[in-house]
């Protein structure tokens, strides 16, 4: 199951879904706000999103499930497999991708931003930034995706860790070498978060690094599963 990060939607991972290999069925979380759940409440809590993406994890069937997170996906997806462990159904695998560890505390507040310098901030970390530079001339698709942004700047912002049981199963850090949120070092701090193997990929390019390569982070990710 793959995470998205802020203002983003399931469809995020499409590039990558079609890349993974064979006998690993890919599925998205859609956050509330976001395509079909467009009309939904807007969750402005990070430990409250997680919580809702595990309560429907848990009334599935039980299956052998690994989670990817992408920025603060990566943070989602810690706090679901926390809540999955507890519940006696742990994660086969964490992922986790151009975060730093639960503990750093973001002291930006970007939630409380203009639209204006919400939109400058997403041109500075997009791999391309001529789509975003669409959210000033295109209002009806700054309406669209701004609230949800701004939603989800408010999650990381304020969200802080709450220390408790560790995870036991394998997790593995993604960074990429010219990520300016999320250092080589801070990545490394994952390896905090549980009591199993943890191990450590870096890849070429800024915050959207797999924009470029989709089937080279693919690649990876199977590797992790298989």
């Amino acid at each position: 199951m793959c995470l998205a990060p802020g203002g983003a939607s399931a469809a995020f991972y499409r590039g990558l879904a079609q890349h993974i290999g064979p006998g690993i069925e890919v599925v998205a979380a859609q956050y509330p706000g976001r395509q079909d759940r467009l009309g939904d409440p807007l969750i402005t809590d990070l430990p409250e999103l997680a919580g809702e993406i595990a309560a429907d994890l848990l009334n599935l069937p039980p299956t052998p499930r690994a989670l990817f997170g992408h920025s603060m996906g990566a943070t989602v997806a810690y706090e679901v497999a926390r809540r999955l462990a507890a519940d006696g159904r742990p994660v086969r695998e964490l992922i986790v991708s151009g975060r730093p560890a639960p503990d750093f505390v973001e002291t930006g507040l970007l939630h409380k931003a203009s639209d204006a310098e919400l939109i400058d901030h997403l041109e500075r970390l997009a791999a391309d930034p001529a789509p975003v530079r669409l959210l000033r001339t295109e209002p009806g698709l700054a309406e669209l995706v701004l609230p949800g942004l701004r939603a989800d700047y408010q999650a990381v912002e304020t969200y802080r860790h709450r220390p408790g049981s560790v995870l036991n199963c394998p997790v593995t850090a993604f960074v990429s070498t010219e990520d300016p949120t999320t250092s080589l070092a801070q990545a490394e701090q994952w390896q905090t978060v549980t009591d199993g193997p943890f191990s450590l990929c870096t890849f070429p390019g800024g915050h959207f690094y797999f924009d470029d390569e989709p089937r080279v982070v693919a690649e990876a990710i199977t590797r992790c599963l298989t």
